[in-house]
């Protein structure tokens, strides 16, 4: 028997299309860099902040990832001052014995810009900063931007998790790394050195008068001479004014090692 094709012309239902699974959405860099520090944030704003320089601030880029409103000056702010707290913290009991200008010699060391740059540097913290494009390209200034967002990160998490995540976010590279600091303290910081014997021996501090500066901004090198009591002591030279002033303190400490406290005497009675 043959059977007749059939004549109903009523198309069948197609079956509805499964939707497209949902596109992971990318990750601000707030939300990157708690989760690599192992934070749960409260709110994320604090750290959008701390990591927003102030040549970002307000800045619409394109997609959602962008800087806070204002920068991260007035965390940096916080976070300097909470640092020192924990540091010296950590100092009054870790040397008992030594006497209060010890401490602060050893506090200096360990919160000194280029310090907490290498701290900065170790989280990878550039990779989370919003920056001008401009900024990005300079070296120049990197260790203060870097030492800045790092104080401005502390300032962040003390403010959304408390002192006691703040104390164990900053003691874990400060007991690993006190020893260090501490036995080169000695030799850091020639600047505050070189103003802490003038004002121990005349109650006199040494001034520093830019001589020279070359090169184009992005590669600028500085001449800076130290004087006392109007004197010419030595000079030194850096990428930086900063750099160039430790370079001459640093040359006036060698100085008067060779020669004597005497120098400092005769440049007095002069």
């Amino acid at each position: 028997m043959v059977r007749r094709a059939s004549t109903d012309s009523t198309p069948r239902p197609q079956r509805p299309k499964r939707p497209a699974p949902p596109q992971p959405r990318e990750l601000s860099n707030p939300e990157r860099l708690t989760r690599f520090l192992r934070i749960k944030p409260r709110s994320l704003e604090f750290y959008r902040a701390a990591l927003t320089h102030r040549s970002a601030a307000g800045v619409t880029y394109l997609g959602s990832d962008r800087p806070a409103a204002e920068s991260n000056e007035r965390l940096e702010f916080l976070g300097d001052a909470v640092l020192g707290s924990i540091a010296a913290e950590e100092l009054f009991y870790r040397f008992p014995d030594e006497p209060e200008g010890g401490l602060t010699r050893r506090r200096s060391a360990i919160v000194r810009t280029e310090q907490l740059a290498a701290w900065a540097a170790e989280l990878n913290l550039d990779a989370y900063l919003y920056l001008a494009p401009g900024e990005r390209a300079s070296e120049s200034g990197r260790d203060r931007i870097m030492a800045g967002a790092f104080e401005a990160l502390v300032g962040a998490i003390y403010l959304d998790r408390g002192l006691t995540v703040t104390r164990k976010f900053i003691n874990k590279q400060l007991r690993r790394d006190i020893e260090r600091i501490v036995l080169g303290a000695a030799t850091a910081n020639p600047k505050g050195r070189l103003q802490e014997l003038t004002q121990n021996l005349f109650r006199r501090a040494p001034v520093y008068r830019t001589m020279n500066a070359e090169g184009p901004p992005h590669s600028r090198h500085f001449t800076v001479e130290v004087r006392f009591n109007g004197i010419p002591l030595a000079e030194g030279t850096g990428s930086s004014k900063r750099a160039a002033e430790e370079s001459a303190a640093s040359a006036a400490l060698d100085r008067i090692s060779r020669d004597g406290a005497e120098l400092l005497v005769e440049i007095v009675t002069a």
